[in-house]
């Protein structure tokens, strides 16, 4: 079969299209023929190799999510999944290529209406979106600063932070035809990547979800009020200062609260839960997803260079 590793790590140029053997599904799992592949944030961390210290080694086969038709069970596996249409975790590997294999607990049935590529656009970065602002305590009337937001998740969120009766939902990003699309899926004010925005912006928040890190997250944690809560759910724009945390002891009297949130820490269960429901709104246009672009699984490398490069809206799809 088809799939794409890390021949080297650092610039895409590294990823190299490679034939596999097709996996077999061990006990607990099952194999699908994958439909659509997501291309997400992690995997161009990975492929930077700043993971590389967690055992990432070269010919690693990238790719967590993917949504297919599942061709093969493992032991102890219910045999009425083969065949269905699903949504699958296949962990941090194995999802760029023509079949994976993914545990059965991982694996979520699709419904009728919601494509391959909606699908993994929504599925890992929905339920991100969802637990971090439940992390951050979120309630109706509340401001809300979603940093990040052309990323899937922040485009989840801002919609969540919206529906769910946020005071104002703002939103950083890099150009006005950005902070449009933004507007249209819910955000109320648009500011740029330093936070600076019109004389109607909100001048603090209640809740800032941020999925950059980086040199400039102390700039945000300036902008909550008092008893606001931060939650970081991402660095994709790298690690912040190593001494970011002063800013809160310098606002002690403000009772801030900075939270890191990861969704390995949300059980198994829970996740599907909130993922399910996630998958039947869009199915049903309540919640919207943005593909960037679909492209070849072959053309793996000029995905990452586009998200390198910071033109991402959305999400972009791999398809075999």
């Amino acid at each position: 079969m088809k799939a794409v590793v890390i021949r080297t790590f650092g610039d895409p140029g590294g990823l190299e299209v490679v034939d596999l053997p097709v996996p077999d599904p061990a006990p607990g799992q099952v194999r699908i023929a994958t439909e659509a592949i997501g291309v997400g944030g992690v995997d161009a961390v990975i492929r930077r190799g700043t993971l590389a210290a967690h055992g990432f080694r070269a010919g690693h086969l990238l790719g967590s999510e993917v949504a297919g038709s599942v061709t093969a069970v493992g032991q102890g596996v219910d045999a009425s999944w083969t065949g269905r249409r699903v949504w699958a975790f296949t962990g941090l590997s194995g999802g760029y290529a023509e079949q994976a294999v993914a545990a059965v607990g991982d694996v979520l049935a699709l419904p009728d209406g919601l494509t391959g590529a909606d699908a993994v656009t929504l599925g890992g970065s929905g339920v991100v979106a969802h637990f971090a602002l439940d992390r951050a305590r979120f309630a109706p009337g509340e401001t809300v600063l979603v940093r990040g937001a052309a990323g899937s998740i922040g485009i989840t969120a801002v919609q969540l932070a919206a529906r769910g009766g946020a005071g104002a939902v703002a939103v950083t990003t890099s150009s006005a035809q950005r902070g449009a699309r933004l507007r249209d899926l819910g955000a109320t004010h648009v500011l740029d990547r330093s936070g600076e925005g019109g004389p109607d912006a909100p001048s603090g928040f209640d809740v800032v979800i941020d999925v950059v890190g980086g040199p400039r997250l102390p700039l945000f944690l300036d902008r909550l009020n008092s008893n606001g809560r931060f939650v970081a759910a991402g660095v994709a724009g790298g690690q912040p200062p190593a001494d970011f945390g002063m800013r809160l002891m310098d606002a002690f009297r403000r009772s801030l609260t900075f939270a890191t949130f990861s969704l390995d820490t949300v059980p198994g269960p829970e996740r599907q839960a909130v993922r399910s429901s996630q998958f039947a709104d869009a199915a049903h246009g309540d919640l919207r997803t943005v593909v960037h672009q679909t492209l070849p699984l072959d053309q793996a490398a000029l995905a990452h260079h586009e998200m390198d490069a910071g033109t991402v809206f959305g999400r972009i799809v791999l398809v075999p």
